[in-house]
């Protein structure tokens, strides 16, 4: 900014304050500016220029795995949420590493972040560290929660998305079975399982669980080996499967194609599959699948709106309100 300031003859103190807000100095001086901006292609450092701040421009956005599409797209509505207020979002991902997400946290604080957005491993994660974290920098928790955490949560209804499916299912054919992985990382996995437990016992039905051998993200992996497995073994109590997320569901349908098996509502199909989530690949699959759309919008925004309270001081710095937003069924070819 020194070397600009000589160059265009225009004061550094008056720079600053034109980069801070330029509507803040007169039109002459920011005509002025622009055009020396141009004939020089001065491209200010925003970051470095944050360092300098007492509170920076920069909010932290942490998801577990990126090349997850469902994580790229809640991600990127709550990035085009930040970018909406003035802020500038920092993304990045643990690819299911718990070492990783602490190397993402303590980077983060290295650049002094207004504060961060933490979609966290869950069961995998490094409670002590992630607690002191959310104590020392302004942090909300999104996609699944930690108890314990001194921080607010927002997320799905897990009780209530569940619900609607089993309702659903029960309803239109025999009752689910609930297909999991046996030792999840994720929290949402457990809320799942129960809420189906209690669901199917609410309407009167045994609940039946399968639990897929496996452990890590490469959960189409899971859903691929053990649905065949299950599948070829003739092991289902029913001819409907409720897969704990989308990406367990589309392994099932691989696997269940692999084994001769028909899925889907037409008369020689013997196999109804059925997810949650409404993964982006979802509506892709062969058949389509009938899911559980989480909503995507009031997460991103409502994470936002819960950071930047805590920025602001209107919640308390060790707040562990939790906001969640129902899901939405959505019926397709699979069941």
């Amino acid at each position: 900014m020194e070397d600009f300031a000589a160059v265009s003859g225009i004061s550094r103190p008056t720079l600053s304050k034109f980069f801070n807000d330029p509507g803040s100095v007169r039109v002459s001086t920011k005509k002025r500016i622009e055009e020396a901006l141009e004939k020089y292609d001065y491209q200010p450092n925003l970051y470095a220029i944050n360092q300098n701040r007492r509170l920076t421009k920069n909010i932290g956005v942490v998801v577990p795995y990126l090349s997850d599409p469902f994580f790229a797209k809640i991600a990127r509505v709550i990035e085009d949420n930040i970018l909406e207020t003035g802020y500038k979002p920092v993304l990045l991902g643990s690819h299911g590493r718990p070492e990783l997400e602490i190397e993402n946290l303590e980077n983060l604080r290295s650049i002094k972040p207004a504060g961060v957005l933490l979609a966290p491993l869950g069961r995998a994660s490094d409670r002590a560290h992630v607690d002191t974290f959310c104590n020392d920098v302004p942090s909300v928790l999104f996609d699944a929660n930690i108890d314990g955490i001194g921080a607010p949560f927002v997320g799905s209804n897990n009780e209530q998305s569940v619900g609607i499916m089993v309702d659903y299912l029960c309803r239109t054919g025999e009752p689910p079975t609930f297909f999991e992985m046996k030792s999840p990382t994720n929290p949402n996995a457990f809320k799942r399982r129960n809420a189906y437990i209690a669901s199917m016992e609410a309407l009167g039905h045994e609940p039946n669980l399968i639990q897929a051998a496996g452990e890590g993200w490469e959960f189409e992996e899971i859903g691929f080996q053990e649905g065949r497995r299950v599948v070829r073994g003739g092991k289902l109590p029913t001819n409907t499967i409720l897969c704990s997320n989308d990406r367990l569901a589309i392994g099932f349908l691989s696997a269940a194609f692999e084994e001769g098996v028909r899925v889907g509502l037409e008369p020689e199909c013997t196999l109804r599959v059925a997810g949650h989530d409404d993964h982006p690949f979802s509506r892709y699959t062969c058949p389509t699948l009938t899911t559980v759309s989480q909503d995507y919008e009031a997460i991103a925004k409502r994470s936002v709106e819960t950071l930047f309270e805590r920025i602001e001081g209107k919640t308390t710095a060790d707040s562990q309100e939790e906001t969640l937003f129902d899901g939405r069924l959505v019926m397709r070819a699979s069941a």
